[in-house]
């Protein structure tokens, strides 16, 4: 019975098709200039680790003759004492500290090689590292190493982040 068809019904739904939902993903994703597509991220506080942590990245992005891309992730802090009801909600505490950061890095002559960005989270430091890293489409994610007492109890940024990501984590002691 060639020719013959039956109608959809009408409140019939569609299918989602797997193109068009990576094809909405990527036009919600905000489009970056093309020097930082594929450059290096770099998680940055101000400590001796993250400062020689931006140094080896410095050279990467160089080397890679890409942008650097230097995250900031500001502190969250429970609002309220978790009683067993219900999660603690996490509020983003005012960090002033990006703003200093931001300020020391436009004065850095070391900088002047490469072009590079200061881009401030707020949250779980891996978790926003890592999707920086996807916004940006990083080829590497530098961070340094994490000394003391609290590293050794909740776990080190760094290993956490090399345990998760989904690129290379390079871990500079």
């Amino acid at each position: 019975m060639a020719g013959h068809e039956i109608p959809e019904p009408a409140d019939r739904k569609q299918v989602a098709d797997p193109l068009s939902d990576l094809q909405a993903a990527e036009e919600t994703c905000h489009s970056c200039d093309p020097a930082f597509r594929h450059g290096v991220v770099v998680g940055f506080d101000g400590s001796t680790s993250s400062e020689r942590a931006l140094a080896y990245a410095i050279g990467m992005a160089r080397r890679s003759g890409s942008g650097l891309i230097i995250v900031h992730v500001a502190n969250r802090l429970p609002t309220t004492v978790w009683a067993g009801c219900e999660p603690p909600v996490f509020v983003d505490v005012p960090d002033h500290r990006t703003e200093v950061l931001g300020l020391e890095l436009a004065c850095a002559e070391y900088l002047t090689e490469v072009p590079w960005i200061l881009v401030e989270r707020g949250g779980d430091i891996c978790h926003e590292l890592e999707e920086v890293g996807r916004e940006y489409s990083a080829d590497a994610i530098v961070v340094g190493s994490t000394h003391g007492i609290v590293g050794r109890i909740f776990g080190s940024v760094a290993g956490r982040l090399a345990r998760r990501a989904q690129r290379p984590v390079v871990v500079i002691p």
